[in-house]
């Protein structure tokens, strides 16, 4: 079987972001941007698996797409979750590491596809 790098970050980064909302909720007692937070930080993960089969080219662009929409949706919420003072520097800076690491995956892999449809 190949080696998929972008699911297999997403699912590292899936499982991180879980970690951090059960810190958020057993610590800080934050629950609601923590559950968008949740959303879309697992939703990428998600996206980038339902891609692997998807029904057509156009599908599988369609997918990583909105993956790379959850992954900017999930930016915005660590970013809001750290200006809020809910987690220190060495989370936010590994996450966005992460992150931003996801980001070029998917964009790369986005705009060959479309180059090769």
């Amino acid at each position: 079987m190949k080696y998929n790098i972008v699911k297999q970050k997403s699912f590292e980064f899936a499982l991180k972001i879980v970690s951090l909302c059960k810190q958020l909720g057993d610590e800080k007692k934050e629950f609601i941007l923590s559950k968008q937070l949740l959303r879309s930080g697992t939703a990428i993960g998600a996206l980038v698996r339902e891609a692997e089969h998807a029904e057509s080219k156009s599908d599988f662009i369609h997918k990583l797409s909105i993956a790379l929409k959850e992954a900017n949706e999930t930016d915005y919420w660590i970013e809001l979750l750290f200006k809020s003072n809910y987690f220190d520097i060495d989370p936010y800076t590994s996450l966005k590491t992460d992150l931003d690491e996801l980001l070029r995956l998917l964009v790369s892999i986005i705009k060959t596809s479309k180059a090769n449809q």
